[in-house]
């Protein structure tokens, strides 16, 4: 293992944070299921890496809040996935939904997501003596040393990718 590298991540970024809070610690019928969706849907894009999910690390903040950091191979992909009626995510949120509406999750189990497309130039990354985690998990690890030493080279980066040019019709 090098003692230091980088992720190597190559022009947009999409992260996508994603979570639930125990409102009600004994409303255990409540929060449970929409904890195992979580893990079902995980399950379900491990399985077909055609869907886009590249690589995700689950957190905790709190007993009470939980999260998955996911790193998405384009926000097309995501959003994708989210709206694909043949993906669980689909008959998740139907059911989650129609339990909203009832006022049965009202106060027992919170919910949320935040997602984000970072462009290149935006993003910088370093590890100490770290397997692959997070962004170098999702786009791969390098020696510190290809993107530069310090933050502010690490930031000026650029991918050497050129844009595919249009054919003439």
């Amino acid at each position: 293992m090098v003692a230091r590298t980088t992720a190597d991540a190559k022009g947009e970024v999409v992260v996508l944070l994603i979570g639930m809070r125990i409102n009600r610690f004994w409303a255990v019928h409540l929060w449970l299921p929409v904890m195992l969706a979580m893990f079902r849907m995980l399950r379900e894009l491990e399985k077909d890496p055609a869907r886009g999910l590249r690589s995700r690390v689950m957190l905790t903040a709190s007993p009470r809040t939980y999260y998955i950091v996911q790193y998405w191979e384009s926000k097309e992909k995501l959003y994708g996935y989210a709206t694909a009626p043949d993906a669980f995510h689909h008959k998740a949120w139907a059911a989650l939904n129609r339990k909203e509406r009832t006022g049965k999750l009202r106060g027992q189990v919170g919910i949320w997501h935040e997602a984000y497309v970072v462009p290149e130039g935006s993003y910088e990354a370093i590890y100490g003596d770290m397997p692959a985690f997070g962004l170098a998990a999702a786009h791969g690890q390098i020696p510190l040393e290809k993107r530069g030493r310090y933050a502010k080279d690490r930031f000026a980066h650029r991918s050497q990718q050129q844009p595919v040019a249009e054919k003439a019709g």
